[in-house]
């Protein structure tokens, strides 16, 4: 299987508000920098949205690390939220339904493909990539706002 690293981050501006995503995939010597645009939503759908969108780029069965800074989406697998949420057919341990469960629905569609380890990073510190990251998913929040003036 070939081996890949995907980076990835969210971004909100109010939540809910506008939001962007980034995401780099890396292949061997191979660089691909992503990133999008929603006119309204959340910090979370976002941090959501980067990985899927890297992933769907993938055109065969990878192992891939993803690296995010999002508690959320890495707490989601490394500590088994995501089973007991669909265990417990969508509703979290409060009986409240899972938020974004089509996001969600479509991250596991990508885990029986790949092979993933999701990885936390620290946010907004040294680690120059989920910095960039960053970097294209509050750019895109700053392009459409100029755009929209």
């Amino acid at each position: 299987m070939k081996q890949v690293t995907i980076y990835t981050d969210g971004a909100c501006s109010g939540n809910p508000g506008p939001g962007g995503w980034g995401a780099i995939l890396i292949y061997k010597d191979t660089r691909l920098e992503l990133s999008g645009y929603e006119a309204h939503t959340t910090n979370n759908r976002m941090e959501l949205l980067a990985p899927i969108q890297a992933l769907s780029r993938l055109k065969e069965p990878c192992e891939v690390c993803v690296y995010s800074d999002s508690a959320y989406l890495v707490n989601a697998f490394r500590q088994h939220w995501l089973e007991n949420w669909v265990r417990r057919n969508w509703v979290k341990s409060d009986k409240k339904p899972v938020e974004n469960q089509d996001l969600w629905k479509e991250i596991l569609g990508y885990t029986q493909k790949h092979r993933i380890q999701w990885i936390k990073v620290k946010g907004h510190a040294d680690n120059p990539l989920n910095n960039r990251c960053d970097e294209l998913a509050t750019g895109e929040i700053k392009r459409h706002r100029l755009e929209n003036r």
